[in-house]
C-alpha cells in the first residue's frame, strides 16, 4: 500500500494462471493533469488493496496525501484539495474518512505556507462548500464542516460574499448571514450536536446563546462542549459552570475548570472539597501511599487523610501520618468495635480460623507442607507491595498465605528465596503441583504469573495442578472477593489493607489477619456451596455447580499424556470434588 511511484499489484486469486492486474499510481509523482476524482479514485484503490489495519493505512495514506500535495496539484493545492470534497460524497462509505484524510493532510501542509492567490480561491470555494452542505446539495458529516471553518479560516463577511454572490443583492447582508447561521446553529443544539454548535459560535463570535444552552449541555452530560462555550463566552459564564459543576457534586470538573481559568479566588473552598473527595475515592481503594502523594504536604488535606484512616479503623497509618507530618491533636486510634461494621466485615472468628502461622524458616516451611499434604483443600492468596510508578515494573511478591479449613500458614518468600531457595521449590511444588489438593484461588492464575516473575530461579511457580478459580465460577462483576463473600456469606471484606507495604518486617497484626482472611475465606465460601448446592429441581439454596470443569492446570506441554493418564486425572478430579463437597 502506498502513493508512490510504482505499480501496486493486485492478485487474481479466482484464476491463478491469468496474469496479476496493477493499478497504476505513478501519476502522484505529478499532479498537473490529474483531476481531483482520478486522484480520489487512485486514494480509493490504494485503501482498498492495502493489507495493513484500517488506522494504519489511514496514518500511511494521510503521509502519502501531505506528500503529493507537493506535486503541483491544479490549480493549487488549497483549491484542489475543497474540489475533491466537492467529489467525495459519490465514493459513498469512503467519503467521511477520506474527507477527513485530505483536510488533516492540507492541516499540515499549509503550516509550511501558502499562495496567497490559491488561498484567496481556496477560501471563496470552502465558504460555497460550506453553504452547499448546510442547505443539503452536498452531503458531509458534521465535523468535516468544522474542520473546513478552521482549516480555511472563514469568518462571516465569507459567508455575506459567498450568499451575495448566489442571491439578489437586496436579500443579502450581514443581518442576513448571520441569521443563516443562526438557524443551522439552532438546528444543530434541537439535534443535540453540541460540540458543533459550540464550534460555530465560536468561529463567528456569535454570543446570543444563554445559560438555559449550557444547562442542556449539562443535562446531557456534554461537558467537553460545555468547558468550550463557557471559556468562549468569559469569566461571568465560566463562574455559572464551576457552580453548576459544584451544585451537581461534581467536583473533579469544577476544579479542572477553577485550575485552568485561574478562578481559586472565587472559589475558594472548591479546591478542598474536590481533593478531599478525591483521597476519599483512593482511601476507599485501599490506595493509601497514592492518597499520600495528592495531598502535596497540605497540612489541612493531610488531617483529612488522617480521619479517614481513623474511621477505617487504619491504626498504623493514622500513626505514621501523625509521625511523618507531626501532627497533633488525633487521639489513639483503635480498630471500630461498632455493629455495624460487624455486619458489614468478616472476621477470623467467623470463619473458625484457629491460627495464624508466620513462615520464615526451615522448619516452618516443612512442618507447613506436611500439613497441606493431608488437606484435601486449601485457600491460596498472595500480597506485594504496590508499586505506583508508571513504567516501572512490578515489586516482588512479598508474601503467600495458604489455609486450610482451621489453619493459616504466610510464607515470607522474600526472606525464604534469599535462605532456603531449593528447599522452598521443593515444599512449594508439593503443594502447588499435588493433583490431590484441590487448590482455591481468586484470580490466582494472574498471581501465578506473578510469582514466576519474582522468583523465575525456582521451578514450583511455573506450573501448577488442580486450581480452581472462584472468579471464574461465580463471574462476579462488581466488588471482586468482598463482593462474592457478601453475597454467599452475608458480609464482606475489609480491603483497607490490601495496598499497604507487605516487605515492611514484621507485619502489623492487622496486615496478618487480613491476609489470613483472603485466604480462608476461599475455602469458607467453596464448602458452604458445596453445602447448600441442590439439584436444579429442588427449590432453595444454590443450584448446583459443575465445579471440575473450572478445575484447571498448568503442566509442562511437551510431556506427552496417554489417553489413559488423562481420563484417570479427569475421574480424579471428579472424585475430589465430590469427596470434598460431602464431607462439608
Amino acid at each position: 500500500m502506498g502513493l508512490e511511484e510504482r505499480p501496486i499489484e493486485l492478485p487474481n486469486e479466482k484464476d491463478k494462471t491469468h496474469p496479476t492486474g496493477t493499478i497504476c499510481v505513478h501519476a502522484f509523482s505529478d499532479l498537473t493533469y490529474i483531476s481531483p476524482v482520478v486522484f480520489l479514485y487512485l486514494l480509493k484503490e490504494c485503501y482498498i488493496h492495502g493489507t495493513c489495519k484500517a488506522t494504519m493505512k489511514f496514518r500511511a495514506l494521510q503521509q502519502q496525501v501531505y506528500q503529493v500535495l507537493h506535486n503541483d496539484p491544479q490549480p493549487g493545492p488549497a483549491t484542489f484539495v475543497i474540489q475533491c470534497l466537492y467529489a467525495l460524497p459519490i465514493f459513498g462509505l469512503h467519503c467521511e474518512g477520506f474527507s477527513h484524510l485530505i483536510v488533516s493532510a492540507l492541516r499540515r501542509y499549509l503550516k509550511l505556507g501558502t499562495d496567497p492567490a490559491d488561498s484567496l480561491e481556496a477560501k471563496d470555494l470552502a465558504t460555497k462548500l460550506f453553504l452547499d452542505i448546510v442547505r443539503g446539495f452536498v452531503n458531509h458529516d458534521e465535523r468535516i464542516v468544522v474542520k473546513i471553518l478552521e482549516v480555511f479560516d472563514i469568518k462571516l463577511n465569507n459567508i455575506e460574499k459567498a450568499m451575495y454572490q448566489v442571491k439578489e443583492r437586496n436579500e443579502c447582508g450581514c443581518d442576513a448571514a448571520k441569521s443563516f447561521l443562526e438557524q443551522y446553529i439552532f438546528q444543530l443544539i434541537e439535534s443535540q450536536s453540541y460540540m458543533t454548535a459550540v464550534s460555530l459560535l465560536e468561529q463567528f463570535s456569535i454570543r446570543q446563546s444563554r445559560q438555559s444552552f449550557l444547562l442542556s449541555m449539562i443535562q446531557n452530560k456534554q461537558f467537553e462542549a460545555a468547558d468550550k462555550w463557557a471559556t468562549f463566552m468569559g469569566k461571568q459564564m465560566l463562574c455559572v459552570l464551576v457552580q453548576e459543576y459544584v451544585d451537581r457534586s461534581m467536583l473533579k470538573h469544577a476544579n479542572d475548570i477553577i485550575k485552568k481559568n485561574n478562578l481559586r479566588q472565587e472559589f475558594p473552598d472548591v479546591y478542598h472539597k474536590s481533593k478531599e473527595s478525591s483521597l476519599k475515592k483512593l482511601a476507599e481503594k485501599g490506595c493509601w501511599e497514592v492518597a499520600e502523594a495528592k495531598t502535596n504536604r497540605d497540612r489541612q488535606l493531610l488531617e483529612y487523610l488522617v480521619n479517614l484512616a481513623m474511621e477505617a479503623g487504619y491504626s498504623e497509618k493514622v500513626d505514621e501520618l501523625c509521625d511523618r507530618y507531626s501532627l497533633e491533636g488525633f487521639p489513639h486510634v483503635k480498630v471500630p468495635d461498632t455493629s455495624h461494621l460487624h455486619n458489614r466485615y468478616l472476621c477470623l472468628n467467623e470463619l473458625a480460623v484457629e491460627d495464624i502461622n508466620w513462615v520464615d524458616e526451615v522448619d516452618g516451611l516443612r512442618n507447613a507442607t506436611c500439613h497441606f499434604e493431608g488437606c484435601k483443600v486449601v485457600g491460596v492468596d498472595c500480597e506485594w507491595k504496590p508499586n505506583y510508578e508508571k513504567g516501572s515494573k512490578p515489586n516482588k511478591v512479598s508474601i503467600m498465605q495458604i489455609a486450610s479449613e482451621k489453619m493459616v500458614f504466610i510464607f515470607d518468600l522474600i526472606k525464604l528465596f534469599e535462605d532456603v531457595p531449593h528447599i522452598l521449590d521443593i515444599c512449594m511444588t508439593r503443594i502447588l503441583q499435588s493433583p490431590r489438593i484441590l487448590k482455591l484461588g481468586y484470580n490466582f492464575q494472574c498471581d501465578m504469573k506473578q510469582l514466576a516473575h519474582s522468583y523465575g530461579e525456582l521451578e514450583c511457580f511455573r506450573q501448577y495442578e488442580m486450581l480452581l478459580d472462584i472468579q471464574n465460577v461465580f463471574k462476579e462483576r462488581r466488588g471482586g472477593l468482598s463482593g462474592l463473600a457478601k453475597k454467599i456469606l452475608g458480609a464482606g471484606l475489609n480491603k483497607t489493607r490490601r495496598n499497604s507495604n507487605w516487605e515492611q518486617r514484621p507485619l502489623t497484626q492487622n496486615q496478618l489477619e487480613y491476609a489470613a482472611l483472603d485466604a480462608s475465606v476461599l475455602v469458607r465460601i467453596f464448602l458452604h456451596v458445596c453445602s447448600h448446592s441442590q439439584p436444579a429441581t429442588v427449590s432453595g439454596g444454590h443450584d448446583k455447580i459443575d465445579w471440575k470443569s473450572h478445575i484447571v492446570s498448568h503442566m509442562d506441554n511437551n510431556i506427552k499424556k496417554s489417553k489413559k493418564e488423562i481420563r484417570s486425572k479427569k475421574q480424579l478430579k471428579a472424585a475430589l470434588i465430590k469427596e470434598h463437597c460431602q464431607s462439608s
